[in-house]
């Protein structure tokens, strides 16, 4: 038996939807940290994008939005990081280094 939706539509019972991405993206903007944990407790993308444990606790410490990256390039389509995928995950490196740069100039 299926049961209306707004709009007319009409969903199966039972069939979870896909987690929104626009909620971790508010994540990531508040804190990238914040995003991986909440990403880590709420769906496996963590487990599936990454061998075992110790990248993504590395990455939590020390490249939070490389980690958050390459893990939602992965989940995007093919399960792999490839062509302009890997421009994204540069992009969250350089995201990474500036905040740890912009830390130690602070410092100072």
């Amino acid at each position: 038996m299926t049961a209306p939706l707004r709009g007319g539509s009409e969903r199966a019972a039972g069939v979870a939807s896909a987690p929104m991405p626009c909620l971790a993206l508010i994540l990531a903007l508040i804190s990238p940290r914040l995003a991986l944990f909440a990403t880590w407790l709420l769906t496996d993308i963590l487990g599936r994008a990454f061998d075992g444990w110790l990248l993504p606790i590395l990455g939590f410490f020390l490249l939070p939005w490389t980690t958050l990256a390459y893990a939602f390039m992965w989940s995007n389509a093919t399960h792999e990081v490839t062509g302009f995928e890997w421009f994204i995950v540069g992009l969250a490196f350089l995201a990474d280094l500036a905040s740890h740069g912009g830390t130690a100039s602070g410092r100072e």
